[in-house]
């Protein structure tokens, strides 16, 4: 009989160590891990800036280190969809898309100037309606010399560059500009060709498997959305104004190249090497203004999150930490 009372105190005592141990581990859950609270999930978010409608993603605790993220052509904050959720734990996300792009207004290109020097006064005031004073910049093609502007124009914002497949040297430029250097040469004569040159299903689905051994690894939906968009009435315009005015880029370049070399930002090349618009020289350019700059070719085309996303999340949080 003792034997038994004994097993039943037992049984009682390892109960109740059992239960103090749960809650004890749950309320180490509650209030002892950061990474278990975290929040992140994309939002997707509007926002009316200078009468434009402008649809942008956030993720990330609102006081986490801030990355603003800008797009290229012919894409939308959409490209950062893999990238966002490997960073939300750790940082505050933005990617807006610019008027006429993505889920933005597309004011008409006879109400707006669709010039990148327009773009980037545009995105500076996005900035400031969303309070970002200090944030890292992260830019993709035509988010180079967009945000290459907004570094220009508010320097003291800036706490580092993540460069991915965006030219500020002209040798980055492939044989594939020798159409677009024709076209702001003589933009009637030219114009069929350049909207060949940057609408056909052909010229878009290259843009995301440019020469990469393994295309089959790339998700078709991403060119045929963007073929889609294209074809939207209205987009040839806008997409024409902003080719036209690309050649502008180009004596900018040397303004954002004097810039590097005389305040030598923090500063990460990531680059897809199979990309067919951009070289991996104009890469490799970036050491030469900047040469503490840390640069990663990768086995990827022009839109290296479609192939790369980890890849890049992970030499990201090395260089930010």
């Amino acid at each position: 009989m003792k034997k038994i009372f004994s097993i039943i105190l037992l049984c009682g005592a390892l109960h109740i160590q059992a239960q103090d141990t749960v809650k004890n581990d749950v309320n180490h859950m509650s209030t002892g891990s950061n990474l278990i609270k975290t929040d992140t999930r994309t939002r997707y978010k509007t926002i009316l800036i200078n009468g434009v409608h402008v649809f942008y993603r956030e993720a990330g605790s609102t006081s986490a280190p801030v990355i603003l993220l800008l797009h290229g052509f012919p894409s939308s904050s959409r490209m950062f969809n893999t990238l966002l959720p490997l960073l939300a734990d750790r940082y505050h996300l933005i990617a807006p898309d610019y008027p006429g792009f993505g889920n933005s207004e597309m004011p008409p290109a006879a109400d707006f100037k669709y010039t990148f020097d327009h773009l980037g006064e545009f995105i500076g005031d996005f900035t400031i309606a969303l309070g970002l004073t200090k944030y890292s910049l992260y830019v993709q093609d035509y988010g180079g010399p967009i945000g290459f502007r907004l570094v220009l124009a508010h320097p003291e914002k800036i706490t580092s560059i993540i460069i991915q497949n965006a030219v500020s040297h002209e040798q980055g430029l492939s044989p594939l500009w020798t159409t677009r250097r024709a076209f702001w040469n003589d933009s009637k004569s030219n114009e069929s060709s350049i909207i060949k040159n940057f609408s056909s299903a052909e010229a878009t689905r290259g843009r995301h498997v440019g020469n990469n051994p393994e295309p089959d690894l790339i998700n078709p939906d991403y060119w045929t959305d963007e073929l889609a968009w294209l074809n939207k009435p209205g987009v040839l315009q806008i997409q024409l104004d902003l080719f036209y005015d690309y050649k502008n880029n180009l004596p900018f370049y040397l303004k954002f190249q004097d810039w590097m070399r005389k305040f030598q930002p923090r500063l990460l090349v990531v680059w897809g090497k199979y990309d067919p618009s951009f070289t991996v020289a104009g890469a490799e350019a970036y050491k030469k203004d900047v040469p503490n700059a840390e640069i990663h070719l990768l086995n990827a085309g022009h839109f290296a999150l479609d192939e790369s996303a980890q890849e890049i999340a992970g030499y990201i949080r090395a260089f930010l930490k």
